[in-house]
């Protein structure tokens, strides 16, 4: 197998996995990379992730910018340390629930209470796959969840990224709402009747008259909560799928090679190409099961430390 120091991975990849080198020397025995994310992740709680820089975390910490930058070379790798920190760990609840369905509905819940204790996460730009050990713990738990059924690993990566999307959806929404109770000094009751009262105003029945209809209905004014009915309604669909599996094997998806394609099967261009592709998903599950030692070497690391502490 590959070591782990022989790829090239992002300082801040490596950072996260406890691999990367360490400074030899710094302005500081004090100093290091945990203490400048808490730092940073104590002023994005208080102000926002626009309050962050490598000045403002340097001067909540007493030392300057340029000393930080022997630890966290660029923003790019503190923001994502900083998500690391803020995303946390799944609980065992995850694994202990009964039924992929519960623990689903248990990784959503505490998603989005994770996005609701630092809402500046939904701040930070996705670059991509996530690549980090609490990422990647999330991952390995909502597919634990589906272990046990007969879909393939990519109806249940697809799965699990359905609920991934219906928490980070929530959070934004309700993250939304909280600052506006915060910053308006405002209840839940206080702004769904301001809302509706606006909408009542605004929104007449020859103009949009089914949207006329829910509004007088009471719709704004419903306490029930939507997001988690529509979490409901998609794992209801999950569930049908999963009961149209045939035992053992996973329903087929639509091929790659569509039928258009059949006719250029034979072209030699054309299989080398598909060649291609199958060599790189090779390399890709060669990747994922270097990931998953560093990992393990993480945590052995990290084990010896503390029992020699």
């Amino acid at each position: 197998m590959t070591d782990a120091t022989d790829i090239d991975l992002p300082r801040g990849v490596a950072l996260a996995w406890g691999v990367a080198a360490n400074p030899q020397r710094g302005p500081k025995r004090e100093m290091s990379v945990e203490r400048i994310v808490d730092a940073a992740v104590e002023i994005a709680d208080a102000d926002g992730l626009g309050a962050v820089s490598m000045a403002a975390v340097a001067a909540r910490l007493g030392y300057t910018p340029m000393s930080l930058y022997r630890y966290v070379t660029a923003k790019e790798d503190l923001l994502l340390l900083m998500q690391e920190e803020a995303t946390g760990l799944p609980s065992d609840e995850i694994r202990q629930a009964e039924g992929w369905r519960a623990s689903l509905q248990a990784l959503y819940r505490e998603q989005v209470q994770r996005y609701l204790e630092h809402p500046w996460v939904l701040d930070v730009p996705i670059s991509g796959s996530p690549t980090t050990p609490n990422s990647a713990a999330w991952m390995d738990a909502g597919l634990h969840a589906l272990a046990g059924t007969p879909l393939s690993h990519q109806d249940r990566l697809a799965v699990m990224l359905l609920v991934t999307g219906h928490a980070r959806w929530t959070g934004m929404v309700l993250a939304g709402y909280a600052r506006m109770q915060r910053e308006g000094g405002l209840a839940d009751h206080d702004i769904a009747a301001r809302e509706d009262a606006m909408f009542r105003a605004l929104i007449t029945e020859d103009g949009y008259p089914d949207l006329r209809a829910a509004i007088d209905a009471g719709v704004f004014l419903d306490e029930s909560d939507p997001f988690s009915f529509n979490l409901a309604r998609s794992l209801d669909g999950v569930a049908a799928y999963i009961d149209a599996v045939p035992e053992g094997r996973a329903v087929e998806r639509e091929p790659w090679l569509r039928a258009d394609d059949e006719d250029i099967a034979d072209d030699k261009k054309f299989r080398e190409a598909r060649k291609a592709v199958r060599e790189a998903e090779k390399g890709l599950r060669d990747a994922k099961k270097i990931e998953r030692q560093v990992a393990r070497d993480a945590r052995e690391r990290r084990a010896r430390l503390r029992g020699g502490a």
